[in-house]
């Protein structure tokens, strides 16, 4: 597939409208601020309800606003004068957290219920909502040797207790404020998306980003040895932060995917215990497996489809794996150590 230019995407903005990002102290939406802005946006409004100092990215420029968007009169205030809302705010984290905390997960359609009716208000052009692969029936699951997940396969729904059911009826929303309001909106399926700049400890680490730093410890202390969640043999696919926010882009400015649900991810499946490998093989380590069969693990099997998105778009995430962990695993090394040291990690 050929990767089209940035530049070649046919946004329908000038350089001066406003674009609206929220959840853009956490990972993604972070990332997504700091691409729009190297493009030579002159207006991103970005907001998320951490205090300023615990955002992953700070981009000099960018208007930053802490609010809860979970208010309705945050989510008003938050969308005026936008042209365009990325609505990526939502209370998650990893399996562990997604398992533990499904009142919270759930709570995050408050958010898009008082953002998408503010958008359509405030005359938004457009409106993406970041969906994930959880919201797949989970019958469809449960062989680590699953066959790829196509659109199609959220319904009958029987979505991921909490946050899939969640981002399934929000996704709902999107299409009928498309079909009853004319809203333009856009949604993407996310297939567990990884990178630098991104939660890498304290309960709401994503898979890439727990090994690489249970890896890293294991290093430092001497202590050889590591903990699976699992018996290692549940497998997924991986979709790297640069592959995800172009995708946003070209998704949010494709006329053919308007309230269509599509995969944002990668096709290249791998085990929890060949992941382990990966990153024991970066860090140059080998370490004892101890299998924690008590721990939230998720389905047995989750992998993206990626026919309907390379038929529209003629392109998919395409970054191996390995050369996403490498960088994934270089930046979480720094952290650990300047953590370790004291120093207050700088997130730029």
């Amino acid at each position: 597939m050929t990767e089209p230019s940035k530049s070649g995407i046919d946004r329908k903005l000038n350089q001066n409208d406003l674009i609206v990002i929220t959840g853009a102290g956490g990972f993604i939406a972070g990332a997504l601020v700091r691409y729009f802005h190297d493009l030579g946006y002159t207006r991103i409004r970005a907001i998320d309800r951490k205090p300023l100092p615990q955002w992953f990215q700070r981009i000099s420029g960018v208007e930053c606003l802490t609010m809860d968007l979970g208010e309705k009169e945050n989510a008003i205030r938050a969308v005026e004068g936008a042209a365009e809302v990325y609505n990526l705010a939502a209370d998650m984290g990893g399996m562990g957290f997604i398992e533990h905390f499904r009142v919270e997960c759930l709570r995050s359609i408050l958010i898009n219920t008082h953002l998408i009716e503010a958008a359509w208000r405030a005359g938004a052009q457009r409106y993406f909502y970041a969906s994930t692969a959880c919201v797949y029936n989970t019958e469809l699951q449960k062989d680590p040797k699953v066959r790829a997940l196509k659109e199609s396969d959220a319904y009958p729904a029987m979505s991921e207790r909490g946050y899939g059911w969640e981002k399934l009826i929000s996704e709902m929303f999107c299409q009928e404020y498309w079909a009853e309001r004319g809203l333009e909106t856009h949604i993407a399926r996310f297939h567990n998306v990884y990178g630098p700049h991104g939660t890498w400890f304290g309960g709401r680490e994503k898979v890439p980003a727990a090994i690489c730093r249970k890896v890293i410890e294991a290093k430092d202390t001497g202590k050889h040895e590591i903990e699976i969640w699992g018996d290692g043999t549940r497998t997924r696919s991986f979709c790297f932060i640069d592959d995800c926010v172009l995708g946003i882009d070209m998704i949010t400015h494709c006329d053919k995917l308007i309230a269509t649900p599509i995969n944002l991810g990668s096709h290249e499946l791998i085990s929890i215990n060949d992941l382990v490998s990966l990153v024991e093989d970066i860090g140059g380590v080998k370490l004892a497996r101890r299998y924690n069969l008590e721990a939230p693990q998720g389905v047995a099997g989750r992998n993206s489809d990626n026919t309907f998105i390379k038929s529209v778009l003629n392109w998919e995430p395409s970054t191996p794996l390995r050369i996403g962990m490498v960088k994934t695993y270089n930046w979480i090394e720094q952290q650990y150590h300047d953590r370790k040291a004291g120093k207050w990690v700088v997130r730029d």
